[in-house]
């Protein structure tokens, strides 16, 4: 199985480091099985990137209230895109794969729940009791069980 796990957020700006965190704990223990990306923010671009994989899985920290402190969901496509230079989240850059290209992946979004988000602060230690229950649940859920280990290099990925 290929995997992509995209990790978004910011290691300066508090809570939203927990994108990055996760990948640097999957990273420890089995990143023989991933192929791992950080990105400050989706891009247009990430449509090309996530088309190579059989799946993708995007983690973020989220401000939104969720009962266990993190969510694991399949991620749906969009259904349509919108114009910006800027931020585009994973159901927009699905859509675009979708739509641009002939393979699409299997895609999921792990949400994270963070508490402080200025520049300069600490991860909050409620963020990163949810990091630690969300890394255990991902850990044994069939997401993980199914990936093989890595198994190509695809093209045109730094």
């Amino acid at each position: 199985m290929r995997t992509l796990l995209i990790g978004i957020g910011n290691n300066l700006r508090g809570d939203d480091a927990l994108g990055w965190l996760f990948l640097n704990e999957i990273e420890k223990s089995d990143a023989e099985k991933f192929h791992l990306e950080y990105r400050y923010q989706l891009q247009v671009e990430d449509a090309d990137l996530i088309s190579k994989y059989e799946r993708v899985v995007f983690v973020d920290a989220t401000e939104e209230p969720l009962d266990e402190g993190f969510a694991i969901n399949r991620c749906e496509s969009a259904g349509s895109y919108y114009y910006s230079s800027h931020m585009q989240s994973p159901e927009t850059v699905l859509y675009l794969s979708k739509t641009l290209y002939p393979e699409t992946p299997e895609a999921f979004v792990v949400t994270i729940r963070g508490y402080h988000w200025e520049l300069g602060e600490k991860v909050s230690s409620r963020a990163m009791a949810h990091l630690e229950k969300a890394l255990k649940a991902i850990r044994g859920s069939d997401l993980f069980k199914k990936v093989q280990v890595k198994e190509f290099e695809p093209e045109g990925v730094l």
